[in-house]
């Protein structure tokens, strides 16, 4: 008898775990398909605006926001970002805005300095001529978006709204 409670308890756990895979959308998260980050509606407002933006036709979200040098790095940082998102979804303690971690910043930092390297190596060049307050902890000495606020989001950063009411645009 305990024989058959045992293979049944694993059967229900194995379906349980099934449908959890299934209903979650589990195995989207392994692609670098755009859509998979408005799997969760609080990102729908960072998906639009992305959409109209002049990235669209050049970069993902994975291109700006997991590091490029290894697999087995963007993967660990997916499953750690992932996490952390929905930690904070499930107990819902990001508030209206997103804040971005250390971590992410110095990724998309160092993303958008190899995608624009040769923009980037003129600055670099020309950033000896001007004096300017530099953050030695930051690759450049600053964050790209200091500058270019709004890209590739617009300057929506409220969860709750969607810049110029945009829409979700199939792709």
């Amino acid at each position: 008898m305990m024989k058959y409670a045992a293979v049944l308890a694993v059967i229900v756990t194995l379906g349980v775990f099934a449908n959890l895979v299934h209903e979650s959308g589990m195995l989207s998260y392994l692609s670098s398909d755009p859509k998979v980050c408005v799997n969760c509606h609080t990102m729908t407002t960072h998906y639009v605006t992305w959409q109209h933006s002049s990235h669209r036709n050049r970069a993902t979200c994975v291109d700006c926001h997991l590091p490029r040098d290894s697999f087995v790095n963007k993967m660990l940082a997916k499953a750690r970002d992932g996490y952390h998102h929905s930690v904070a979804m499930t107990f819902k303690t990001y508030g209206a805005n997103l804040r971005i971690s250390t971590d992410a910043a110095r990724r998309i930092q160092d993303n958008c300095i190899a995608c624009h390297r040769e923009v980037v190596s003129q600055m670099t060049a020309n950033s000896t001529l001007y004096e300017r307050v530099a953050d030695n902890a930051v690759q450049m000495g600053r964050r790209c978006w200091e500058c270019h606020r709004g890209l590739p989001h617009g300057t929506m950063r409220n969860l709750s709204a969607t810049q110029n009411n945009f829409t979700v645009k199939v792709l």
